[in-house]
This record gives structure tokens, C-alpha cells and sequence, in this order.
């Protein structure tokens, strides 16, 4: 496979001969280059008129490499072959080069440029490109490659660095202006090339310092005058405004807008954004998105430039299908989203990123999707993404340092299994896909603070989904310790910090709260529960729970840290719900499975595990204290375990009838639907401990449940598709 390297436009703040002064200085030999073991001419034309100079030379180069590679191809040095072209006339100097060592196993092409900047006429433009194709060499083509890979952009990286210094020898010298060449039609002279060593142009202090020196002074005023006028802009849209002419008439980049718009690329990182940049140039004619939003692409798939460009042209193709570039003009939210959906942006962070603020516990989802519907959403949230985009570049021009990605704080107080209403589920996935293919790299950190215990559940969802880089620039506080150290004020600026997080800056972001159902859509509305039952593949199961008959889930935990979640709904009757920790071991059969058959009992069973001999203090210890659960309370929780072992969680009957001498009409049976899983502590990413904090606290009770049973007060039922009782 062939190799290839493109670099972005270079800039020597220096005239055009004085670059070429500074270049010849290199040779025969470079002490800035220690592999440059030296060179010799094999041709050398000049023109008449000293327009133009042609040079072969044979350079010979140290090879950087492993000894036992060396010594199987017998060589300590290889041959370049190098040819320049400079021409006095279009101030511009082409270099060819190409390997006579081992040219049948390698081919290595080089190919440098250096011209006029166009918009600065005492700036030089240096551009090169290159291409490695290794044949065979010894079953070593790989090592080879890296090797002269890595060589090849050190020395990339170390040429301006070479160049600048032979710069300040000439300017130590005295030599601080060279006058650019004039024609004999110019001057009226026939000029001949008198001495060849001084063919590119080299003139000393003592040759410049009479009749040139009002011209000296001139071109330096200019020269000033032009720099403090004139800087490198930002690509445009569609048209950049960085654009270097000449023969190839095709746009570019230059070095310092990469450094100062886009950030520190390595050097293999600027020639694959040059190299896709110049791709989409050719096929989108010029229609093209940023260079910041083509960098996103490339980051998103490591650099990898075909796999980023199958990336962003499938998603060029989506922003063109549905106008995404226009989505901003004049958009305007739905009413009821500017009301109910509790997002919106505020300030920035530490590092000048635009922050948005998203209180999704707040939000009603199942309102939201029927008063507006799921693509009036998907749609909001693409807005917020083009604004974050605008936001992001207008602070990269504002504090003079690259701002590529947003920051979002997701308030998760009030989240509930409510909020896993299975087509809101649906929804949230199919916008996590988009978002993922289309916007790329754009988050640079997601904080989740008051993360409830039910949390857990939800990520598990929709963790999957979301890109391992996105996933690891999340983090999770429960409780208050987004106040404490490490918390918010390692990310935003105390000021900024939103009054109802306990800082003191006014957030004006809408509060949520439910839609109200007469602003639902009818087409909207789903069916309704006998018309739509429970399907067979739920995650739930239903259980009865008998007066004398509890009903019991076995989770074996292998390790400390794991979460065991719950989430269930009372379906009939009041139960008592209870975690235990045996210490005893138990058979992975029950000992006991009771069953109801008929019409009152439908089919549905209880298991148990904890037979009369197994004592509370002796065999089993209490991890999470019994709570009343009354008809229909949703309830959804989870214990973070504190060792290895058997956990039992139980639902028991409760009778909260009072005594009376007529007899109950209805049999001692409650019914249950619920789901319970065991989550390792690893899928936290180590967040773990910022949940910590809450683990003792029994949330998301409904507000029929007894007030001292709960410390977590209530919410609203969740809103599942349950078969009628």
C-alpha cells in the first residue's frame, strides 16, 4: 500500500530571496540535519538572462534504523536524488526527489514548493507532499515503513526550524535584504551569470549598504506595514478565504491557522486533514464544509482518512436531504417545547466551551412525544447541536485560542422509570444515532450530577449506543457531590455556577414539568393498554405474592461494587418490598414455588428462597429495610453491595385491611410486575463512587406510599404499558 503525506502551507515571514538564501545555506551539508551526511552536483543549468537555476545534486543520508536491518540490507547510508528548480522570473522554487538506494524494493517520491504568499508579498509559502511504496525488503515492510514514516516527518517537522536558522546567520551577517530579480526588459541590460556561486541571488551587507539602502528601508516599512494590516482568516463556509493561487488554483491551509483555529495536530495529523480536505475539494467542488467540522470526522475515526471520509460524506448527504445547514434561519421550538422542555444554554466553562444545561429528570417524555411528536424533538435537538457548532466557533474568534466542542451539565433530579417509557426509549436511541454520525467530537464533557439510584438502569439502556471516546468524557455525581471538590468548580467559573445547583447565577432555563393532556395530539396518543398489551419479549416478569407465600429473586454477585437495580409496579393489592444479604449458602433451585391456577390467579406464581431455618441476624442480614408499596406505586431503586455473596429480594404480602366480621370478597394476593439485573461495577467508568453518596436512600416511591417508609418522597407513576388488572 502506498504512503502518502500532504502538508499544510507553511509561512516564512521573510521575502521570497531571502528564503532562498537561507535554503542554499544548506548545503553541501546540514548541521541541523545530522542524517544529511552530505551532497554533490551531478548537473547544473543557469539561464542566460539568471532567471533560472537548475540543480541535480546526490545527497547522502544516514539511515535511522535498527542495527539488524541495517546489516541484512548491507547499507549504513542511502542515495537521494534531488533535483531544483528555481525560478527568479515567477519567484518560485520546485523540489523533486527521489531514492536510488533500493529503488526496487522502495519508491519514495518527494515533492516541495516554495512561492509569493498571495495576500503578502514579503511572506514565502512552503508546501510538500510525499508517497512511500514498499515493494518487498525482506519481510521486514512494515518495521520499514514506520521507520521511514517516522523519520520522514521528524525531518518535515525540523525544515522550517532549519530554514529560520540559516535565516538569523544571514541576518547576524548583515544580509537582510536581497532585491528580487529584474529582467533585461526591466532594466535594459543583458545580465549574465558572471559568478556561480552566487547564483541564488546572495548579496552582502557591503554590496547593499550605498545606493540600496533608501530601497532597503522602503521595502522593510512596507513590509511591516503589510503584516500589521494583513493575517490568514479562517476558511469560509463554502469558499475559504485562504487561497493560495498560482498553477494549482486550489484552496489551502497554512500551518498558523491550524495552530490558532484548530489546535496542535502532529504532523502525520496535518497531512490527512490536507489530504481529505483536498478530496472533498475535487469531488464536492468546493462546497465544503469547515475545516474544524472536517477535523471532527477525522478525530471521530482516529485519523483513519477513508474511514473518516465514508463518515462525512454520509452525513454531508443527510445535512443536504434535510437542509440541516439551514435548520437555524428563522427556526422557532413549538410553543410547547419552548415551555415544557427543560433545556437551554448558559455561559461556558473553564475553558471558554458553550454550555448547555438539560434538566432531563424534568422532563415529561411521554407528554413531550404526544403533544409534538418525536421528530419535532429530533429536530429541536439537531438546533441545539447547529447553535452549540455556532457558539463554539464564535468563542474560538473571541478568546484567540481553538474552541471546537460544547459542554452540557444533564440534571437528573426527578428521574424516575417514567422516563423509560419504552418508545420515549425509542426516541432518545434513534437521536443518540444521529447525533453520533453527524456531530462528531462536539462534546467535550458531560456532567450528570444528582444522579438518582435508578441511574444505573438508564445507562445501562443506552450506554451501548453511545461512542466509547463520548463515553469516556462523561461524569456522574450523585447526591450533593457536584458541590464538593472535583465537582462543578473544576469545570465552570463559581459565578456561573446555576442557582438551582446551589451556585448564585440565574438560569433561565425552562422548568418542564408534565404537558398537559389536553395538548396532546390524537394522532399522536398510542393505544391504550387492552389494546396494546404487554409484549412476550418484556423485560418484566409477574409474579403473585400470597398471603403466606412471598415472592423471592436470587442474584449471586461476584464482586464488590456490583449494582443490583430493581423496578417494579404493584399491580393489585399493598406489598412489603425487602433486600436481604445471606450469609448462608442457598440451593440455586427455590425451595418452595407456589402457583395460582384459575381465574383469580391467571397462572402467575411465587418462588422462595428463604426456607424457616434461615434466621435475620444469624443467616441473613437486612441490606435494604422493608418498605410499604401500595396499589399502584412505581417503584425503581438499587443497592450498591458492599462484598461478594447471595442477595434475596423479597416482596411479601401486606394486609392493611382493618379487622372485621364480614369476610373479604378478594383472596390474600397482591400482584407484581418487575425487572430486576445485577450491573458490574466496571460499566461505571469509575464513576462509582460519586454514587456512593446515595446508596442509602430507597428513591422513586410513588406519593401513595407511607411517608416515614420513604426517604426519597415521590413521584408520579411510571408510565408502562401494563396489561388491566
Amino acid at each position: 500500500m502506498v504512503q502518502t503525506y500532504q502538508s499544510p502551507v507553511r509561512v516564512y515571514k521573510y521575502p521570497f530571496e531571502l528564503v532562498m538564501a537561507a535554503y542554499e545555506k544548506r548545503f553541501p551539508t546540514c548541521k541541523m540535519i545530522p542524517v544529511f551526511l552530505g551532497s554533490d552536483i551531478m548537473h547544473e543549468f543557469k539561464s542566460k538572462d539568471g532567471a533560472e537555476h537548475i540543480v541535480e545534486r546526490r545527497c547522502k543520508l544516514n539511515v535511522d534504523a535498527p542495527y539488524l536491518l541495517r546489516k541484512l540490507a548491507g547499507v549504513e547510508y542511502v542515495i537521494f536524488i534531488q533535483k531544483n528548480h528555481l525560478n527568479r522570473r515567477k519567484r518560485t522554487l520546485d523540489i523533486f526527489a527521489h531514492n536510488e538506494s533500493f529503488s526496487s524494493r522502495i519508491t519514495i517520491n518527494e515533492h516541495c514548493h516554495y512561492s509569493v504568499h498571495p495576500d503578502n508579498p514579503t511572506w514565502t509559502c512552503f508546501e510538500q507532499d510525499a508517497s512511500l511504496d514498499i515493494k518487498h525488503f525482506f519481510g521486514f515492510e512494515s518495521t520499514v515503513e514506520k521507520i521511514a514514516m517516522k523519520q520522514y516527518t521528524a525531518n518535515v517537522k525540523k525544515g522550517k526550524e532549519v530554514i529560520e536558522y540559516y535565516i538569523n546567520e544571514l541576518i547576524n551577517e548583515g544580509v537582510t535584504y536581497i532585491p528580487p530579480w529584474v529582467g533585461p526588459a526591466e532594466d535594459g541590460k543583458e545580465e549574465k551569470e558572471e559568478n556561480p556561486s552566487q547564483d541564488s541571488g546572495l548579496r552582502s551587507r557591503s554590496d547593499s549598504v550605498g545606493s540600496q539602502r533608501s530601497q532597503h528601508s522602503l521595502v522593510l516599512g512596507a513590509t511591516a506595514a503589510t503584516i500589521q494590516r494583513k493575517s490568514l482568516t479562517p476558511p469560509d463556509v463554502e469558499t475559504p478565504s485562504c487561497s493560495y493561487g498560482g498553477d494549482q488554483n486550489i484552496n489551502k491551509i497554512d500551518d498558523d491557522y491550524i495552530a490558532r483555529f484548530l489546535g496542535h495536530l502532529t504532523t502525520v495529523e496535518e497531512s490527512q486533514l490536507v489530504q481529505l480536505r483536498r478530496w472533498l475539494q475535487k469531488t464536492h467542488k468546493g462546497k465544503i464544509p469547515k475545516d474544524a467540522h472536517i477535523l471532527r470526522f477525522l478525530r471521530a475515526r482516529e485519523f483513519n482518512v477513508e474511514k473518516a471520509r465514508e463518515m462525512l460524506v454520509h452525513s454531508l448527504a443527510w445535512r443536504k436531504l434535510h437542509n440541516i445547514d439551514r435548520i437555524l434561519d428563522g427556526y422557532k421550538p413549538p410553543e410547547i417545547l419552548e415551555k415544557y422542555y427543560p433545556g437551554g444554554w448558559h455561559y461556558c466553562d473553564i475553558d471558554g466551551r458553550p454550555l448547555y444545561i438539560l434538566k432531563l429528570g424534568q422532563m415529561d417524555v411521554k407528554g413531550l412525544m404526544r403533544s409534538v411528536g418525536e421528530e419535532a424533538i429530533l429536530r429541536h435537538v439537531l438546533a441545539v447541536n447547529e447553535e452549540g457548532l455556532r457558539r463554539a466557533e464564535a468563542a474560538t474568534q473571541k478568546r484567540g485560542h481553538p474552541v471546537s466542542a460544547c459542554t452540557c451539565i444533564v440534571d437528573l433530579e426527578g428521574l424516575s422509570m417514567r422516563h423509560l417509557w419504552r418508545p420515549g426509549i425509542r426516541a432518545l436511541l434513534r437521536i443518540i444515532e444521529t447525533v453520533e454520525a453527524n456531530y462528531p467530537e462536539t462534546m467535550g464533557r458531560l456532567l450528570i450530577v444528582r444522579a438518582p439510584r435508578v441511574f444505573p438502569v438508564l445507562w445501562t439502556l443506552v450506554s451501548p449506543f453511545i461512542d466509547e471516546n463520548t463515553r469516556n468524557k462523561f461524569m456522574i455525581y450523585g447526591g450533593k457531590d457536584y458541590l464538593g471538590p472535583g465537582g462543578l468548580v473544576e469545570f465552570m467559573d463559581k459565578q456561573y455556577i446555576p442557582d438551582f445547583l446551589g451556585g448564585d447565577c440565574f438560569c433561565d432555563v425552562s422548568e418542564g414539568g408534565l404537558v398537559p393532556k389536553s395538548l396532546y395530539q390524537e394522532e399522536l396518543v398510542d393505544k391504550s393498554p387492552e389494546e396494546q398489551p404487554l409484549s412476550t419479549d418484556s423485560l418484566y416478569q409477574t409474579a403473585a405474592v400470597v398471603k403466606e407465600f412471598p415472592h423471592e429473586v436470587l442474584m449471586e454477585v461476584p464482586e464488590k461494587g456490583s449494582v443490583v437495580t430493581w423496578d417494579f409496579d404493584i399491580l393489585k393489592g399493598d406489598v412489603t418490598f425487602t433486600v436481604f444479604f445471606c450469609r448462608k449458602s442457598v440451593a440455586s433451585q427455590p425451595y418452595h414455588q407456589h402457583h395460582v391456577s384459575g381465574p383469580s390467579g391467571g397462572g402467575l406464581g411465587s418462588v422462595q428462597y428463604i426456607d424457616k431455618s434461615l434466621m435475620v441476624g444469624r443467616d441473613l442480614s437486612i441490606v435494604e429495610p422493608p418498605n410499604i408499596c401500595r396499589d399502584g406505586d412505581s417503584v425503581q431503586g438499587s443497592h450498591v453491595t458492599s462484598q461478594p455473596g447471595r442477595y434475596i429480594l423479597q416482596w411479601k404480602y401486606f394486609d392493611s385491611t382493618k379487622p372485621s366480621f364480614d369476610f373479604a370478597l378478594t383472596s390474600h394476593k397482591s400482584k407484581v410486575m418487575y425487572h430486576t439485573e445485577l450491573l458490574p461495577s466496571a460499566a461505571f467508568k469509575g464513576s462509582m463512587s460519586s454514587l456512593q453518596s446515595c446508596q442509602s436512600g430507597f428513591s422513586s416511591l410513588s406519593a401513595g406510599t407511607n411517608s416515614t417508609q420513604s426517604l426519597a418522597g415521590s413521584c408520579p407513576s411510571r408510565s408502562l404499558t401494563v396489561p388491566p388488572r
